[in-house]
């Protein structure tokens, strides 16, 4: 069983003039790719493996991040499956003087815990202690159920070699 702390993980850091966007804050693939780091490290502690991602689903960017602010990433493990971690992400934000944060961004992450071939491999279970971790476990159930609705809808769209003919027929 892993250590229960390996369960979550905030990274925190200054968000650096090296992440501005055109509009002059912080570039959302910057704030995409603090979201996969934070992820990644949640999904790598608890299954002790090296880990993909399979699937980021419903970033939703709040507001936005400005240079200068101190940044929070708050990863957290909420589902596991026999080879795949559901990680909540959150990412919050303030000026270096204040104490108050602010939500900017939330999504979800799927990992997959693999070995030294690329092969999936186990992962310890993880089973909800209180209520709110029973919640954000439905929260991973019913975002599967989406899912799935979602790719059975993409799925005459999809081809190994692109989209079909009929996406070009326009």
């Amino acid at each position: 069983m892993p250590n229960p702390s390996a369960r979550e993980i905030t990274l925190r850091f200054l968000a650096e003039p090296t992440d501005v966007n055109f509009g002059g804050k912080v570039h959302g693939g910057s704030v995409m790719k603090w979201i996969d780091q934070a992820a990644y490290a949640c999904a790598a502690g608890w299954s002790a493996s090296y880990c993909v991602t399979i699937y980021v689903g419903g970033i939703r960017f709040y507001r936005p991040v400005l240079i200068g602010q101190v940044v929070e990433v708050r990863a957290r493990l909420i589902y596991t499956g026999t080879t795949s971690m559901h990680i909540a992400v959150d990412v919050l934000s303030r000026d270096p003087k204040a104490s108050q944060l602010a939500q900017t961004t939330h999504c979800i992450i799927i990992f997959v815990a693999v070995d030294g071939d690329g092969q999936p491999v186990p992962v310890p279970p993880w089973e909800p202690e209180t209520a709110q971790d029973r919640q954000m476990r439905q929260y991973a159930l019913r975002l599967m159920e989406l899912r799935k609705a979602i790719e059975d809808e993409m799925k005459p769209f999809i081809t190994a070699d692109g989209p079909t003919d009929a996406q070009h027929q326009s």
